[in-house]
C-alpha cells in the first residue's frame, strides 16, 4: 500500500475532503455507563466548546479565544481575550498588536472555564506551542494544534496526552512524508554553504520566519561564517533571545561581503528586488515540502532541505497512538488519506472542514 501510494502521490495529494461536523446530543444513560459527550462542534467562527465557553484557535471574532501558537493561521485578530501559553505571550502578542487582550499561563496549569477543566500542554512546533485539553462530564478532549516530535532546541518537547478524541492536524498526513535526522540535514546545509563560499557564493536560505528561521539559527555552526537575517527574521528572534534561547549571531542583512556569508530570509523574499543585493548567490529552501519531488524546481531554487516544524507520518500516527484515544478528529492538512487509514486500522475517525492554512509554505 505505502508504495502505491508514493507512485501515485500526487493523485492522494490533491484529495482533499472534509465534512462538517455536528455536536453529538447525549442519548439516556439508565445502565449508569459513561456517556459519550462532544466537548467540541465547529461553529461559524471555528471549534467551540460550549462547556466552557471558549474557541480554540477561532478564525473569527469571538469572545474567548484560546491560541495554541502564534503563527497566522493560528492567531487571527478580533477576539476579546486570549488565553495561550507564558513562553508563546509575547510571540502571540507581536503577532496580534499590544491592544490585544492577553491571558498567558505555565503549561500543565488548570484552569476552570465555565463548566470545563483546561490546561494548556507542550506541542513541540515553535516556542510556546500548545496542546489544549479539556475535561468535561468524564470526557477528555485534546486539540493538538500544530505539532512534532522531533528534538527541537527552541520549544518544549511535545508531551503525549491520554483522551478520549484525540483532535490532530495532517498537514503531512501522507507516507511519502517522512524526515531525516535534523543533523544530517544541518550537514547538508553546512556542506552546502562550504560550497559556495568556495565558489565565491552568497548562501540564500529560505525558511519560515517564525519557528523554522530560530531552530535553524540554534543548530547551525557560526564558524563557518557569517550568518545574516532578513529584516522579517530579526524580531522574533530577538524574542528567542530574550526567552532564554540560544541560537547563533545574525545581523540584519545591510551591508556584505556576502561571498562567506550565509542569508537566512522568508520565502516571500525569493524572487524579490531585495535578493538581488547578493549578486552571485545559491538558493535554497527548508520546508517539508521538499520531500515531493519537483518542488525545488517549481520554486526555482538550486536546493532543498527537508525540515519540518509539523509531525511526519510516522510522528502523526505515533502521537495518534500515544493519546489512546477512541475517536480521532482530522483538522486540517491531507485529512481525507489520514482518516481512511485511520478507518482501515480500527479507528474511529473523522476529517473536519476547518480554515487552517499551512503554515509551512
Amino acid at each position: 500500500m505505502y508504495q502505491n501510494i508514493c507512485s501515485h502521490a500526487q493523485d492522494v495529494i490533491t484529495r482533499r475532503t472534509a465534512v462538517r461536523i455536528r455536536p453529538i446530543i447525549p442519548a439516556n444513560n439508565p445502565a449508569n455507563n459513561r456517556i459519550t459527550v462532544a466537548l467540541l462542534e465547529l461553529a461559524q467562527n471555528g471549534l467551540y466548546c460550549a462547556a466552557g465557553d471558549f474557541y480554540i484557535d477561532p478564525w473569527g471574532p469571538v469572545d474567548r479565544a484560546i491560541v495554541t501558537h502564534a503563527h497566522s493561521s493560528h492567531a487571527r485578530p478580533g477576539a476579546r481575550s486570549y488565553l495561550t501559553t507564558l513562553p508563546g505571550q509575547r510571540l502571540l502578542q507581536a503577532q496580534l498588536g499590544p491592544e490585544a487582550a492577553i491571558q498567558a499561563v505555565e503549561y500543565g496549569e488548570p484552569l476552570t472555564m465555565s463548566a470545563a477543566r483546561v490546561s494548556l500542554h507542550p506541542a513541540g512546533h515553535i516556542l510556546g506551542s500548545a496542546q489544549v485539553r479539556i475535561e468535561h462530564g468524564g470526557e477528555v478532549w485534546v486539540v493538538s494544534g500544530d505539532y512534532k516530535l522531533a528534538p527541537d532546541p527552541t520549544c518544549t518537547p511535545f508531551e503525549p496526552l491520554r483522551c478520549h478524541t484525540f483532535v490532530t492536524e495532517s498537514t503531512f498526513g501522507l507516507p511519502i512524508f517522512r524526515w531525516p535526522a535534523a543533523s544530517e540535514v544541518i550537514e547538508a546545509i553546512h556542506a552546502w554553504w562550504r560550497t559556495n563560499q568556495e565558489a565565491g557564493r552568497a548562501s540564500l536560505l529560505f525558511a519560515h520566519p517564525l519557528g523554522k528561521a530560530q531552530r535553524l539559527l540554534a543548530l547551525l555552526d557560526p564558524s563557518i561564517g557569517p550568518i545574516y537575517t532578513h529584516a522579517a527574521v530579526d524580531p522574533t528572534t530577538q524574542i528567542y533571545r530574550e526567552q532564554g534561547i540560544t541560537v547563533a549571531p545574525a545581523q540584519v542583512a545591510e551591508e556584505g561581503p556576502w561571498s562567506r556569508a550565509l542569508i537566512l530570509a522568508p520565502p516571500s523574499a525569493h524572487g524579490s528586488p531585495w535578493e538581488r543585493r547578493f549578486g552571485s548567490a545559491s538558493t535554497a529552501f527548508v520546508s517539508g515540502w521538499m520531500r515531493i519531488r519537483g518542488t525545488r524546481r517549481r520554486r526555482s531554487l538550486d536546493r532543498g532541505f527537508v525540515l519540518s516544524d509539523h509531525a511526519d507520518w510516522a510522528g502523526l500516527l505515533r502521537a495518534i497512538d500515544e493519546s489512546r484515544a477512541e475517536c480521532v478528529w482530522v483538522t486540517h492538512g491531507y485529512r481525507a488519506p489520514m482518516v481512511r487509514w485511520l478507518e482501515e486500522h480500527g479507528r474511529k475517525a473523522l476529517a473536519v472542514e476547518a480554515r487552517f492554512e499551512e503554515d509551512e509554505p
